[in-house]
């Protein structure tokens, strides 16, 4: 049977977000430039109990009955991580079905990424996500993102999302942080800025039906920005 043991900090300890149990958690804390992110994947499946394999059954078949061509998968679950000032941050992953990052009450630590992208005067980009998409349908996003790919290291998913979902490669890049949400999905964040014009060059893919570049000073957002939103780049931006 996979292993599933809960991921632990040995080298440093989880620092929590907030005491309140509905918000984030911070396990990790960068930035890490991208060669200092390292993945070790274990060659064991996670096996999930019958009732999560049969939630991750029902939260597939309600995708595909309103119309979302996502299908199931193999991604990430995040077993462990060390992190130290001198080699940065090491991830250990196991493969297990993408579905189970669905089930809202316990994604079963699954593992996505999140670039969030600026342009090289430090605006935002902001995408409205399309309504089939199996996340935030509908509501306005930072940057590019989605699941680790089977023997992918997070920080390659980074530049791979950007990629796929706004067509131009990023002009540096660091990772940020390993965040857990309540639902025990876990986040690998990133920040992207890419060259001088090269927002110009933004072509949004099918999985955003509108996008536009947010202004730099996070108070001149306009109101579709949501919170979690604002939250996210002010912490981004503390010194």
């Amino acid at each position: 049977m996979a292993a599933q043991s809960q991921p632990t900090a040995r080298s440093q300890p989880a620092q929590p977000q907030t005491t309140a149990t509905e918000q984030p958690q911070i396990l990790a804390r960068g930035p890490w430039p991208l060669e200092q992110i390292r993945a070790n994947w274990r060659a064991e499946h996670y096996e999930p109990s019958r009732e999560h394999s049969e939630a991750a059954d029902a939260a597939i078949g309600a995708l595909r009955e309103r119309g979302s061509p996502s299908h199931d998968g193999v991604a990430a679950r995040l077993i462990d991580y060390t992190q130290d000032q001198t080699n940065g941050i090491a991830i250990e992953l196991q493969p297990q079905r993408w579905a189970l990052r669905l089930i809202p009450g316990d994604a079963s630590q699954s593992v996505a990424a999140l670039c969030v992208t600026r342009s090289a005067d430090g605006r935002w980009l902001a995408g409205r996500r399309a309504g089939w998409v199996a996340s935030w349908a509908g509501r306005w996003a930072l940057g590019a993102g989605g699941a680790v790919d089977l023997d992918e290291n997070p920080a390659d998913t980074l530049v791979r999302e950007l990629s796929e979902e706004w067509s131009v490669t990023p002009e540096r890049v660091r990772g940020e942080a390993l965040v857990q949400l309540p639902h025990r999905l876990v986040m690998f964040v990133g920040q992207a800025w890419l060259a001088e014009g090269v927002d110009a060059e933004v072509t949004p893919d099918h999985e955003h039906d509108e996008f536009t570049w947010w202004p730099r000073e996070i108070d001149e957002w306009p109101a579709e920005a949501e919170a979690p939103l604002r939250l996210m780049a002010r912490w981004l931006t503390a010194e």
